[in-house]
């Protein structure tokens, strides 16, 4: 089983209307430093996958088809080996 953490930004050329709306609340808060701002979004995925290349090529096409607007949209991901909780539970089950 495989956690697929995947972030989601704007392409740089692209205009971000948000991250200026949110520059310009920090802004207005005080926290003049702030330079730039880009929004963007962060997925958590967990995948029922035995495989790292096999759920690597799932999460690329999750991100390619729905997750990111790939004309807009640039996505990397990291992927993490985990416990299934269906497997974790019997573990714990079984200890007396």
């Amino acid at each position: 089983m495989f956690l697929a953490k995947v972030y989601i930004r704007l392409k740089p050329t692209v205009n971000d209307p948000q991250g200026q709306t949110i520059m310009g609340a920090l802004h207005s808060l005080g926290f003049i430093e702030v330079n730039k701002v880009r929004a963007g979004k962060y997925l958590e995925v967990t995948l029922n996958e035995s495989n790292r290349p096999a759920a690597e090529a799932r999460v690329k096409s999750m991100c390619e088809k729905l997750l990111a607007n790939v004309v807009i949209e640039e996505y990397t991901f990291d992927l993490e080996e985990v416990a299934s909780t269906v497997k974790a539970a019997v573990a714990k089950k079984a200890k007396p």
